[in-house]
C-alpha cells in the first residue's frame, strides 16, 4: 500500500478540510467556524484550523498508542477514570 499524503484546504463555502490529496471523495475532517468565531480570529481562522487537525491527530496517536491490540482476559483491564471534554 502506498503512503497517502493529505491536505489542509479552503471549500467554497468558507469550512476548511482535511483530505487526501490524490482522492476527491469526502473530506476525512471538515471544520466550520461561526462568524462570530471568525470574527474574533481577526483573520487566523487557517491557523486555528491547522491546529485543530495537528491537535486531533496528535490525539488519534495517543490513543492507538494506549491500545493494547494483544487480547487480555477482562478482568485484567485497569479501570481508568472517565473524562467530559467541553
Amino acid at each position: 500500500m502506498s503512503p497517502s499524503f493529505f491536505e489542509i484546504v479552503q471549500l467554497n463555502n468558507g469550512d476548511y478540510a482535511l483530505r487526501r490529496i490524490d482522492d476527491d471523495s469526502a473530506p476525512l475532517v471538515k471544520i466550520s467556524f461561526s462568524a462570530e468565531a471568525r470574527e474574533m480570529m481577526e483573520d487566523r481562522d487557517m491557523s486555528v484550523a491547522k491546529a485543530m487537525i495537528a491537535a486531533g491527530i496528535e490525539a488519534v496517536g495517543n490513543v492507538a498508542h494506549d491500545i493494547d491490540w494483544e487480547e487480555e482476559e477482562p478482568d485484567s483491564y485497569d479501570i481508568q477514570p472517565s473524562y467530559t471534554l467541553h
